[in-house]
């Protein structure tokens, strides 16, 4: 388990400072104006019903954080794929949390990676998250919230109560699966230990410095047998793709962190995957 230390603002800043904001307000006023056609309307200031309380709140967040939660203020999901969810409203709803801290080398996300003896994606990293469960309450609203913290909890042990979640972002559709997913954005604001808590279901939980995510050196393109091709990320000694490199590169490119990488490099995947 990786120990998270406080790193400093101002690493953060000059990682992430005002190139990265300038291209963030581009991007917001170019292509992530407009509907938010699909969203989880979740801007109220608190909601204590069922499960785990839910606060959603940008106040207060590090400055580096500023272009994501600006673009999931305006992201519209064609913008984020084109897997969206059946207009009949089919589908297994779920979560994920997509959560930022900050550690030793700046800005990082929490990760975990599927036990190697699961059926189905063994071994892929993954956001922390799952289906919704009835206690969560409304799935139009403060449900995949609730679904998303305790999931996380359930999953890496982590306490939900340091996480401000200050975003969410469209709703994304997983049609192998039939999951409807919704990503749900935190701040890690409180760090708190971290690590395995079912060996079945989890080889492992980590965190990947942001500035490992944005290096061209660690991206590729994740070619599948079926001829699925998504972006991936080679990082902590592990391969990144799927749902969750589609998130962490949408991510990256309306912040306003990408930087040019060789989109020709490939890394096959075999039918298991």
């Amino acid at each position: 388990m990786k120990t998270h230390e406080s790193g400093t603002e101002q690493h953060a800043k000059e990682q992430y400072g005002s190139r990265e904001r300038a291209a963030a307000e581009r991007h917001g006023a170019e292509q992530c104006g407009g509907a938010r056609g699909g969203r989880t309307d979740v801007v109220t200031a608190d909601a204590t019903g069922a499960g785990l309380p839910v606060n959603v709140s940008a106040e207060g967040l590090p400055e580096w954080l500023d272009p994501v939660a600006r673009a999931a203020r305006t992201v519209r999901p064609q913008q984020l794929s084109r897997f969206l969810p059946p207009e009949s409203g089919a589908g297994r709803q779920s979560a994920v949390l997509v959560l930022f801290g900050e550690g030793a080398r700046g800005p990082e996300l929490l990760l975990m990676e599927r036990a190697g003896s699961l059926r189905s994606h063994p071994g892929q990293p993954s956001f922390p998250g799952g289906s919704l469960d009835p206690e969560d309450g409304d799935q139009a609203t403060t449900g995949p919230l609730r679904a998303a913290l305790r999931e996380a909890e359930e999953e890496t042990g982590l306490d939900p109560r340091g996480v401000q979640i200050f975003g969410v972002l469209p709703r994304l559709y997983i049609p192998v699966s039939s999951f409807v997913v919704t990503p749900v954005l935190g701040w890690w604001r409180t760090p708190s230990p971290v690590s395995v808590v079912d060996p079945g279901e989890t080889a492992r939980v980590f965190t990947v410095p942001v500035v490992d995510l944005t290096d061209p050196a660690n991206r590729a393109t994740a070619v599948h047998p079926s001829g699925h091709r998504g972006p991936a990320f080679l990082v902590e000694s592990a391969l990144v793709w799927g749902f969750t490199a589609g998130v962490i590169d949408r991510i990256l490119h309306f912040a306003g962190w990408e930087r040019p990488w060789d989109r020709a490099r490939q890394v096959p995947l075999d039918w298991r995957a």
